[in-house]
């Protein structure tokens, strides 16, 4: 028997599981959409400040397209065009770019900068903020960025304690849109907690698609072996999807690639459950279903979910004769 029949025969996988919803984002439509439609309108290079989303395989097929990703606006040649992120910047980034005179399309998601306008409405206000966030991630960075004092960053519980803003009558919370749910939830409850009176936001700052797709989750992991998540390193809610499988008790890996997918994962489960971060092409979860189905998965099913039709609208001054962008990423 080969190598191939023994790996078949050894993980026995009969059905493979799509969670419902999975895979890209209104949000990460956008702004990848706003890279095309740049390169297309103005040619190439085009220069964006970060990853405009985080995923490896969409950031590696916008720099073939003519993409340049700086993290610092001083590798911008002047007179160039340039693109902020998804995850959004700083006042200070905003302000250099604008002294620069660089061609700015900002490509912030909506969801994002709705949580600057409140953060920029209650600071005028006298409001100082407590920020539910991850340290160093570039969204929390463009967030307390939008202010130069009065934003504390909390990541756990324990931080709660610790924090020490300078009044606590005029206080809110605001919350990075990526993070689990249920983590979120937990540490803001502390919040409440020390904080009485503290003012929170009249909708959640967690985005729609991060809540669907963890809640997509919570319904595929009971019904499966294990859950595969497809998404790169440095995404935060695709982590966040498999630390959910994994605290639901499915065991649980996350691949940047089919590559990445391994033959002794499947040693004794019949069952996959497969999803993807909002940041990742379903490009990617066909090739990891059919690299499972190399390794003797039989059928595929997807689950009954929530339907996404949420469009953002693109910033003036893309449009683009003849309409969509070929060979758009999707």
């Amino acid at each position: 028997m080969s190598a191939a029949a023994d790996n078949a025969s050894a993980t026995r996988v009969e059905e493979i599981l799509l969670a419902e919803p999975r895979g890209f984002c209104a949000g990460v439509d956008r702004a990848i959409e706003i890279v095309e439609r740049a390169i297309a309108k103005f040619g190439a290079p085009i220069y964006v400040r970060h990853e405009i989303v985080h995923n490896t395989f969409v950031v590696n097929e916008l720099k073939a397209k003519g993409a340049i990703f700086i993290e610092d606006l001083a590798d911008v040649p002047p007179g160039a065009t340039l693109v902020f992120s998804a995850h959004g910047v700083s006042k200070a980034v905003q302000d250099e770019a604008r002294a620069r005179g660089f061609e700015v399309f900002d490509a912030t998601c909506p969801l994002v900068s709705k949580v600057h306008v409140e953060v920029a409405k209650l600071a005028r206000e006298g409001y100082e903020f407590i920020m539910i966030g991850h340290k160093g991630h570039p969204e929390v960075e463009g967030t307390m960025g939008q202010l130069d004092h009065g934003i504390h960053l909390v990541e756990d519980v324990e931080d709660v304690a610790r924090v020490q803003p300078s009044q606590t009558d005029r206080l809110a919370v605001v919350t990075q849109t990526t993070l689990s749910v249920d983590d979120a939830a937990e540490i803001a409850a502390a919040v409440r907690a020390r904080f009485p009176k503290v003012r929170e936001p009249k909708q959640q700052d967690i985005c729609y698609a991060t809540q669907n797709r963890q809640d997509a989750v919570k319904l595929l992991s009971p019904q499966v072996d294990l859950v595969i998540v497809v998404g790169s390193p440095t995404s935060s809610n695709s982590n966040r999807l498999r630390e959910l499988a994994q605290r639901l008790g499915t065991e649980a890996y996350m691949v940047d690639s089919a590559d990445e997918v391994l033959p002794q994962w499947f040693q004794g489960k019949s069952r996959v459950g497969l999803t993807a971060g909002a940041s990742a092409p379903e490009v990617l979860v066909t090739q990891v279903i059919e690299r499972i189905r190399a390794l003797g998965a039989v059928s595929v099913r997807k689950l009954d979910g929530i339907e996404e039709t949420v469009k953002f609208p693109l910033p003036k001054g893309l449009k683009i004769q003849g309409g969509p962008v070929p060979g758009h990423i999707s």
